[in-house]
């Protein structure tokens, strides 16, 4: 038939192939005898079973495996602007400023200053600027940190120590690796809650943070060997130099618009000597408590 010739709708056998007739497909029967043949067969190498290898896993099964496995986990990445050799870079730089007393550098890079600020200023944790915690205040600039700190030492030992003014606690923690009995006051409670946060990673056992008034001192710990303020008043509150212990010394930034610092010795029981230092810059120091 021809294109033509043909008419819709067409029939059926027409437009379905016809099956064809399967030829019967006979398996061998295994019988005692086929199977001593088969083995002989094997023995004279005439006959050779066949194996079939396993099927090889579809991309999806692989694919499932290999989620399955365990995956490794990456080692965390240290930010290389917090990393040891940044925060001896920054010691080395104090050095090259002035500051000469080795056990002082030595407790500054003891001390990892990043874990004392906010996650976002971290990266900026090693350089030598005082930079904010909050509430209107200040971390010190690591130089004048070392600078006041190897003032009050003097090259001596430290029994007890006064801060005033802990803030986040980074000095906190660098004296206490100078001195046997650290104490600080903090007048902003928020703060005091930060230093004790920031310190207790570091498990200081000799150091002990206190919330009140730093104007008034600790006078139930007093004597101190050592006082240091980090806030400027216009002058060293009396209450501080009673509380210092003869030969002590006290070293305070004094000063409204133009600050020095001013270190205070303690001669005799009512004797005091007083010494201006260099210029610097300090959030100003107030009574009470917030």
């Amino acid at each position: 038939m021809t294109d033509k010739n043909r008419t819709f709708p067409l029939p059926l056998s027409s437009v379905v192939d016809k099956p064809q007739k399967k030829q019967p497909v006979f398996s061998p029967v295994a019988t005692p005898q086929t199977a001593t043949q088969n083995a002989r067969s094997a023995a004279q190498g005439g006959y050779q079973a066949v194996r079939q290898a396993p099927a090889a896993p579809s991309r999806l099964h692989s694919h499932a495996l290999e989620r399955a496995q365990p995956v490794p986990a990456a080692a965390p990445r240290q930010n290389p602007l917090v990393s040891d050799a940044v925060r001896r870079a920054m010691v080395a730089r104090v050095a090259r400023q002035g500051v000469k007393d080795t056990v002082v550098l030595g407790a500054l890079e003891a001390v990892p200053r990043h874990m004392f600020m906010d996650e976002a200023l971290a990266s900026q944790a090693y350089i030598d600027a005082s930079l904010p915690i909050g509430h209107h205040q200040t971390i010190s600039q690591p130089y004048i940190v070392a600078r006041m700190i190897e003032v009050m030492r003097n090259g001596g030992q430290l029994r007890r120590v006064l801060e005033i003014g802990t803030g986040c606690g980074y000095q906190a923690a660098v004296l206490s690796c100078l001195a046997q009995e650290v104490y600080s006051i903090e007048r902003i409670k928020p703060l005091h809650e930060l230093a004790k946060a920031n310190l207790r990673p570091l498990r200081v056992a000799n150091l002990r943070l206190h919330y009140g008034d730093g104007m008034l001192g600790l006078p139930q710990a007093a004597p101190f060997d050592g006082i240091i303020l980090a806030a400027a008043g216009m002058e060293v509150p009396p209450a501080l130099l009673e509380q210092l212990a003869v030969g002590g010394r006290l070293v305070a930034p004094v000063g409204a618009r133009t600050q020095h610092l001013q270190l205070v010795t303690r001669l005799g029981k009512a004797e005091w000597a007083s010494q201006t230092l260099e210029d610097c810059h300090f959030v100003p120091l107030r009574p009470g408590t917030v």
